[in-house]
């Protein structure tokens, strides 16, 4: 059962592109458990994301995740998050494997028998030995979504998680979302253009 107090508190988040206004003002509550943003293209749903990962600077306001301020303690709180875009060419020459396994050194509450379960929900087995820049769209999001849901992270942070998935493992998602929204000390935040049913 989610916890009743909130993980991430935002408070008077407010950024903005060039000439672009976003946010203005925003404040928030996230509980533990699944919260879905929801919104079209280009509504902002990516940048929040970056936002709350501490990735993007904040034009002011302050954000908290189990009492930790990304303002007072940026180590501390990105320590806490799991974030990155699988569309990134960062990882084109990595190994699936070894960034895997890289992952319970970063993450202390990392999972290995989740990962075990994701790994074969999403049908993964036969790519793990290979370099990412050898992975289709679907199959990279796959393995970067099997590291993050894996990874114990407080704050994990998921952008259009279904693209490029096929049915089967779009529906292991929504499996695999569920029975995490439940935990009391994650909170899962998911980017999405619409419900996820």
């Amino acid at each position: 059962m989610p916890s009743a107090s909130p993980l991430l508190l935002i408070d008077g988040l407010r950024f903005a592109y060039p000439e672009v206004p976003l946010f203005d003002g925003l404040s928030a509550q996230v509980p533990s458990g699944a919260t879905l943003v929801l919104g079209g293209d280009s509504s902002g749903k990516t940048t929040l994301l970056r936002l709350l990962a501490g990735e993007l600077a904040l034009g002011s306001g302050q954000l908290a995740l189990q009492g930790v301020s990304l303002q007072s303690a940026p180590a501390d709180y990105r320590a806490r998050v799991f974030w990155g875009d699988p569309r990134s060419g960062t990882l084109d020459e990595q190994g699936v494997q070894d960034w895997l396994a890289a992952l319970p050194a970063r993450y202390p509450r990392f999972d290995a028998g989740a990962l075990a379960r994701h790994i074969e929900g999403f049908d993964l087995l036969e790519h793990l030995s290979k370099r990412f820049l050898m992975l289709s769209t679907g199959t990279r999001r796959k393995v970067w979504t099997a590291g993050a849901l894996a990874s114990g992270a407080a704050l994990t942070l998921l952008d259009e998680p279904v693209a490029g998935l096929d049915k089967p493992s779009i529906q292991y998602l929504q499996q695999a979302l569920a029975a995490l929204a439940g935990e009391v000390d994650r909170a899962i935040v998911v980017a999405h253009y619409d419900a996820l049913v």
